[in-house]
């Protein structure tokens, strides 16, 4: 049997790309390897976002070869799309594929094995109106499972080499997006994330039918137990939206909502379309309509022209919005976006310096609105077992490992949960599943919790594909 092996990097979206594109190889006759062994084909599917993202797709791409240089080496991914030529010139790259050809990679390997010469299958993304239609009927070794309901982004930010990447806003068909999350739900999936690139531009290019409405048909699954929008942005929150999420009881109580900076001036850099009025104004408007959200964002630090005087205006207004977890990031000029060319850049020691204090800002936050929650039930799907070594190491956990297997995930509100395994109970019997789990410690990245009782089983379902043994 032929083998293929996978790298990714990046976004979300990238991993489900991922899946989909092994699902092609899967019905071609293809077995999976790990991406360190030796495979008959390499799929890398690159990142582009910051420079460190193609030095690191660059790097996967010549492990690739010289693991097994008789391979055939794929590239694709946003990298792929912007810089082909370059991509190509790299020795053992036998094919270079856009973004919007991802679904024709198992015939391309075929016809470039045939003819046995490199090709590049790379065109203008930007003049693509289609969404490009893969299913993904199940996660590999995953508990969770994402759906892509769009591709593409219409609003060129300035710091945002994305939109030229992938393209303009292409919505996947609704009877689509509603047929693979019941496939997805019937397979034992109880939670599933919808994601795109934009994810809350959904149905811009569609009539009359927006993410309120798909989520209003989503809701009529049965086997669905919940529902998690990825991102949106404010503006696109509108009262119908919010009256959909009011009734739900499938979506989560959590949004993302990217603020990306807290000061008129730097927004309006940015070309990022709102005020921190108009912003503010939303969050309270949602909070109204939705008491006790989670509403997680992203930040950018740094970005040029930033001065101490933004960015302590940006500390103060993410302060004051309660928001539940940030997501930080210094800004990393990207050639090709207006932003790279400002010639106010900020020094890399000031921006780490930022990111730290907002890292710890993100941490009280998170503290302030998982107390709220002491001492009362989440439902929480766990995902992994905890490693207490790793949280200590990676995550500063200050409370010291304790007796027992755990497991963790997020609750509904987005909050990350562990708990220990009952005895008597199979860790691998709640893996996946929907546990009611009691919180008694909470704090700043992880909170602590007691297991109540499940509220799903896997006896509700066949056996899901990704179903396997917890190794204790």
């Amino acid at each position: 049997m032929r083998t293929v092996a996978f790298h990714t990097l990046g976004c979300k979206v990238n991993f489900y790309d991922t899946e989909a594109i092994w699902q092609k190889f899967k019905a071609a006759g293809y077995r999976q390897v790990a991406f360190e062994d030796r495979a008959d084909v390499y799929v890398i599917n690159t990142c582009t976002v910051t420079h460190t993202g193609d030095r690191k797709s660059r790097q996967m791409i010549r492990r690739a070869v010289r693991t097994n240089p008789d391979a055939t080496v794929v590239v694709t991914g946003c990298y792929a799309q912007m810089a082909p030529d370059e991509v190509a010139a790299i020795a053992g790259v036998d094919l270079v594929v856009g973004n919007d050809r991802k679904s024709q990679i198992v015939e391309l390997v075929e016809q470039v094995q045939r003819e046995q010469h490199p090709y590049q299958s790379v065109g203008n993304i930007l003049k693509t109106r289609e969404f490009e239609e893969m299913d993904v009927p199940f996660f590999e070794d995953r508990t969770r499972a994402s759906l892509k309901i769009q591709d593409g982004c219409n609003h060129f930010c300035t710091f945002c080499i994305i939109p030229y990447a992938r393209g303009l806003v292409r919505s996947r068909k609704p009877e689509n997006v509603i047929a693979q999350a019941r496939k997805l739900a019937k397979a034992g999936y109880r939670e599933i994330v919808l994601t795109g690139i934009h994810t809350g531009g959904y149905g811009d290019d569609l009539e009359n039918y927006r993410l309120s409405h798909l989520l209003e048909d989503l809701e009529k699954i049965p086997e669905l137990y919940r529902i998690r929008i990825s991102s949106i942005e404010a503006s696109e929150i509108d009262e119908r939206l919010m009256e959909v999420l009011d009734r739900s009881r499938k979506v989560c109580r959590h949004l993302h909502i990217p603020l990306q900076a807290g000061h008129n001036h730097i927004l309006w850099r940015m070309n990022r379309r709102y005020t921190v009025e108009e912003y503010a104004a939303k969050l309270e408007q949602l909070r109204r309509a939705l008491p006790e959200v989670a509403v997680t964002t992203d930040v950018i630090v740094g970005f040029p022209g930033e001065t101490d005087e933004h960015f302590e205006a940006t500390e103060r207004f993410i302060a004051s919005q309660a928001f539940s977890q940030l997501h930080v990031f210094p800004y990393s000029p990207r050639k090709g976006t207006p932003a790279a060319r400002f010639p106010d850049q900020v020094p890399e020691a000031v921006k780490e310096a930022r990111v730290e204090r907002l890292i710890q800002l993100s941490a009280e936050l998170t503290a302030a609105y998982a107390a709220n929650f002491r001492d009362r039930v989440v439902e929480v799907i766990p995902e992994e077992p905890l490693d207490w070594q790793s949280e200590i190491r990676d995550h500063g956990w200050t409370g010291g490992p304790r007796s027992g297997f755990w497991l963790v995930g997020h609750a509904d509100n987005y909050l990350r949960v562990a708990f220990p395994v009952p005895e008597g109970v199979a860790p691998e019997a709640l893996m996946g599943e929907v546990c009611a789990v009691r919180l008694t410690e909470t704090g700043g990245r992880l909170q602590l919790g007691r297991w109540e009782r499940s509220i799903t089983t896997s006896e509700d379902h066949e056996e899901a594909p990704w179903a396997c043994p917890v190794a204790q």
